[in-house]
C-alpha cells in the first residue's frame, strides 16, 4: 500500500513539474511573439519619421517656380527678360519669388509697361530678387538688420520681427516672406507678397 502511494506520489510530482515546465516555455514564447511585435511596431514608427522628411528637389529653379503653380507671372516675366538660362544654371541660387497675387498688386499698367521692354527695368527688377548661395529661411532669421547684396548689384536690408522677415527695397517698401525653403535642384525659392524695387 505504501508504495503504490509512492508510486503514485512519484507521477503526480512528475506530471506537475512537467506542467511547469510547459507553463516555461508558453512565457518564453510569449515574450519572444512580444519582444518581436515590439521591434516591428519600432521599425514601422522609424519609417513613418524617414517618411516625413523635406521632399527632395527635382527640378532647377524655374521648373521647380513652373510646378508650385502661384510663380506664373513670374516665370512668364523671367522667360521675357532672358533670364531663364541664368537660373537654370549651376547656381546655387536664392529667389525671393513675387506670387502671382504680387504682381497683380502692382499699380496698374505697370507690368504691362515692363513687359513692354522686357531687357530693360524688367530684367533689373527680376535679378534684384535673386542672390547668390543657399540661403534658407533659418540663415534669414539670424540676419536681422542686414544688407543684402542681389544678382542685379542692388541691396535690400533684412527685417526680423517675431517669427516675421521683411525684406526691405530700394523705395522703402516692406514686403513680407510668406513661404520658404522651396527646394530646387540649383538653390531654394522663398515666395514673397510683393514685387521689390531696386534703388533707384
Amino acid at each position: 500500500m505504501k508504495r503504490t502511494i509512492a508510486v503514485t506520489g512519484a507521477i503526480g510530482l512528475a506530471v506537475f513539474m512537467g506542467a511547469c515546465g510547459t507553463d516555461d516555455t508558453a512565457d518564453d514564447a510569449t515574450t519572444t511573439e512580444e519582444t518581436t511585435m515590439t521591434t516591428e511596431m519600432t521599425t514601422e514608427e522609424t519609417t513613418e519619421e524617414e517618411t516625413t522628411e523635406e521632399p527632395a528637389a527635382t527640378g532647377n529653379i524655374v521648373e521647380t517656380a513652373m510646378a508650385a503653380g502661384n510663380f506664373t507671372t513670374l516665370t512668364q516675366a523671367l522667360e521675357a527678360a532672358g533670364l531663364v538660362e541664368t537660373l537654370e544654371g549651376p547656381g546655387p541660387f536664392t529667389v525671393f519669388a513675387p506670387t502671382d497675387e504680387a504682381f497683380a498688386a502692382l499699380p496698374d499698367g505697370q507690368l504691362d509697361e515692363l513687359l513692354a521692354d522686357p531687357t530693360g527695368d524688367l530684367a533689373q527688377i527680376l535679378q534684384f530678387h535673386v542672390i547668390e548661395g543657399d540661403v534658407m529661411a533659418e540663415d534669414v532669421m539670424g540676419m536681422d538688420g542686414e544688407t543684402v547684396e542681389t544678382l542685379q548689384g542692388g541691396e535690400f536690408t533684412v527685417e526680423v520681427e517675431g517669427e516675421t522677415v521683411m525684406l526691405v527695397d530700394g523705395a522703402g517698401n516692406r514686403i513680407t516672406v510668406i513661404q520658404t525653403d522651396v527646394p530646387a535642384t540649383n538653390g531654394v525659392i522663398h515666395a514673397i507678397d510683393g514685387v521689390m524695387m531696386p534703388p533707384a
